[in-house]
């Protein structure tokens, strides 16, 4: 599975979640200011980093303020990176601790088989053998492993399934459905 950060928003008064397509993906945060001439040090989240490249508009903040990249370069496993109109240490200082956006109708097409975390969230997840419902996909845990998807019953209690090829059967992203063979000792009464 391909990852840009996941995000969900509340339905308008009723206090629950409603997992429609998001309007932003989170592709990096900025960290700090770097050096003296504007940049700022940004963690990478997103796969697809090559779509960060001068010239290339990205939203910023709560706000989705909108910057140009200036400049890009490697890090280590980071980037640094500076915006039109920021020239020095001062003036990158307003994006410390900022996350970095981009539309989410901008985001690159999938190879086949390949789906983006935040589709996946409030699927409804199948038992395979016997077409019960299981619960909601609730949120995605990365661990360095393998991810791991929460599935909330609708008691409310929670089942954490591991995000590997024994367990996750088919994922029917026009039904939003995932159906899924659990393993032994998965299930709490189990």
């Amino acid at each position: 599975m391909t990852s840009e950060k996941r995000s969900f928003s509340k339905k308008k008064n009723s206090g629950s979640l409603s997992f429609s397509e998001p309007e932003f993906l989170v592709v990096g945060k900025l960290r700090r200011p770097h050096g003296l001439r504007g940049e700022v040090l940004m963690s990478v989240w997103t796969d697809f980093p090559e779509r960060l490249q001068p010239g290339v508009s990205i939203n910023i903040g709560v706000n989705h303020d909108l910057y140009t990249i200036r400049s890009i370069r490697w890090h280590r496993q980071d980037m640094l990176i500076a915006f039109e109109g920021i020239l020095d240490r001062d003036q990158a200082g307003i994006f410390r601790n900022q996350l970095i956006m981009v539309r989410a109708d901008d985001r690159p097409p999938l190879p086949e088989g390949e789906v983006y975390q935040h589709q996946l969230l409030g699927m409804r997840v199948i038992l395979d053998e016997d077409d019960s419902f299981l619960g909601t996909l609730t949120e995605i845990i990365e661990t360095g492993a393998n991810d791991v998807y929460l599935v909330r019953a609708e008691d409310g209690q929670e089942l954490l399934i591991p995000a590997i090829d024994s367990v996750i059967l088919k994922t029917d992203i026009e039904a939003k459905e995932i159906f899924v063979k659990l393993l032994p000792g998965l299930l709490p009464d189990s």
